[in-house]
């Protein structure tokens, strides 16, 4: 009885597969730890630079949205170091206009022109004060929080109370601290105002407002005891939901145009136009700084292209023996793609470790809260495995093309 045998080829599993690239990558595990060291490094630096820029861009979103959600403010600029007209001027009868005729506003203050003031404190000692005229409704507008006594209200103006609410640093500077400075005496151009309460501002601007260290507030009512035309020179709104603020710019910047000459510039913004130039900011800042790190990654996939080639070269008679046995070129360009994949991986994994580890440590030993971004890891993966097909591919091609009769002369 004859019993024909049919000779199959042999075609190695996917695991097998895997398991011969794993095997052959620990052969050599110096070579093997050294290439994977670039991946670790470039996907832990991917991964570290998407999670700073993210939670760098939160935190600079979240300290501009702190100085109100529904802030407007409008102002007539300054070009060329000087106003254009002194009636093209922002004036109180602008803010009322705006009021009567744009619905969805809850508040609004002006803010007249700063005016500096020297206050004795007796023993020789002189400060400097800047004071602004501002209306009850400021504190809402410009999200002030009191650090001591209270701000003053619309009773105060009615009744032209001399009244005013400092800087919490300009209080501490003048008595010493916030609680102190409430009931003190200031003499503003000879008149006495007494201070009823102190502020800081939500947010540091490190100066970059209208208010200062030295700024003092007091009814914009009040100001004309010293000046005797008080210019305004911002008008802040505030409107009732954030879905409105688009709208009611448009209508205060036409309504405060029509009252004025046509040729005349005023600057009407809000707080979605400083947070879109901060996004577009923190976003580019976040794909160069990606660029960087991708620069590594390319770097350590030229590395793993190398070693691979290396590999190869060594491989060349066991290459020709499996091709004899019945290989396909199939079988032994996925070996050697699935060994890139395998050094690649292990050390992007190491590197994605390293990035949830660090900022876990900064949260732990730090005031700072950094968020761990999970798309940052899934990109991570996703890199770590296109870089080692990617590497991978080019060794693994020329492994398959092998002649096999040559291969097994090989020496």
């Amino acid at each position: 009885m004859l019993i024909a045998n049919k000779r199959r080829p042999t075609r190695l599993l996917l695991a097998d597969t895997i398991a011969v690239a794993r095997d052959t990558a620990l052969g050599d595990r110096l070579r093997f730890g050294l290439t994977s060291l670039g991946m670790l490094i470039g996907t832990a630096s991917l991964m570290l630079v998407t999670t700073f820029s993210l939670a760098g861009k939160d935190y600079v979103l979240q300290e501009i949205r702190s100085l109100g959600s529904n802030w407007i403010s409008a102002e007539h600029p300054v070009v060329g170091g000087k106003s254009n007209a002194w009636s093209d001027n922002l004036t109180l009868d602008d803010m009322e206009a705006v009021r009567r005729n744009v619905s969805g506003i809850v508040a609004a203050s002006p803010v007249l022109l700063p005016l500096v003031q020297r206050v004795e404190l007796g023993g020789g000692k002189v400060r400097t004060v800047q004071v602004m005229g501002v209306s009850e409704d400021y504190q809402r507008v410009r999200n002030l929080s009191l650090a001591s006594g209270r701000f003053f209200d619309g009773s105060d103006s009615q009744a032209h109370n001399k009244v005013g609410v400092m800087n919490m640093k300009l209080a501490r500077q003048l008595y010493g601290s916030a609680d102190l400075a409430v009931g003190k005496k200031v003499q503003l151009s000879g008149v006495p105002f007494t201070v009823i309460g102190t502020f800081r501002e939500r947010v540091d601007t490190f100066g970059q407002t209208e208010v200062s260290d030295r700024t003092m507030l007091i009814p914009f009512g009040e100001s004309r005891y010293l000046q005797d035309q008080p210019m305004v020179k911002q008008i802040f709104f505030s409107a009732r939901d954030a879905s409105l603020v688009g709208p009611i710019t448009e209508d205060i910047r036409r309504i405060i145009q029509s009252r004025h000459r046509p040729e005349a510039v005023y600057e009407v913004r809000n707080l979605t136009q400083l947070l879109s130039v901060a996004q577009r900011t923190s976003n580019a800042l976040t794909l160069l700084l990606l660029a960087v790190a991708s620069v590594v990654l390319i770097v350590s996939g030229i590395g793993i292209m190398n070693i691979m080639f290396d590999t190869v070269r060594e491989r060349i008679r066991e290459i020709g023996i499996r091709r004899a046995c019945g290989a396909t070129r199939g079988d032994i360009a996925l070996e050697f793609v699935s060994q890139a994949v395998v050094i690649s991986l292990v050390g992007g994994v190491l590197g994605l470790l390293l990035g949830f580890v660090i900022p876990v440590l900064i949260r732990l030993f730090t005031p700072f809260y950094i968020p761990i971004s999970g798309v940052a890891a899934t990109v991570g993966i996703l890199i770590c495995s296109g870089i080692g097909i990617l590497f991978g591919t080019v060794p693994a091609i020329r492994a398959a093309h092998l002649d096999p009769a040559e291969s097994l002369r090989y020496e």
